[in-house]
């Protein structure tokens, strides 16, 4: 449990120091999504566009503890699988305060 904690510490401080937080427009959990609608969300854009220029880059979402923000964090995590991100270089890490709209990072 206490390496875990001390991987999301190390983790929450490098997409600090290292990545710019792009912010989700909460507006896109208010109409139905496929991956064009996702895909043309600025931050999703920005994100996959760093991730794919990027060799070996990681995308990190920050969320909130609310079961709903946990929720949308999972379901971008699933979009940005389909599109061409590795499961494996997506994170999640609820950082954020209540009513805080969903973050995105691109770790280089």
């Amino acid at each position: 449990m206490l390496r875990h904690a001390l991987s999301l510490f190390i983790l929450s401080w490098a997409v600090c120091a290292q990545a710019q937080s792009l912010v989700v427009a909460p507006e896109l959990w208010d109409r139905p999504r496929s991956a064009r609608a996702v895909l043309d969300e600025a931050a999703v854009k920005q994100a996959v566009t760093a991730y794919l220029a990027q060799r070996g880059s990681r995308i990190v979402i920050h969320h909130g503890a609310a079961q709903e923000s946990m929720l949308q964090a999972e379901e971008l995590r699933s979009w940005l699988f389909v599109l061409a991100v590795e499961s494996r270089h997506i994170g999640l890490l609820g950082d954020l305060k209540p009513g805080e709209a969903l973050r995105m990072a691109v770790l280089r």
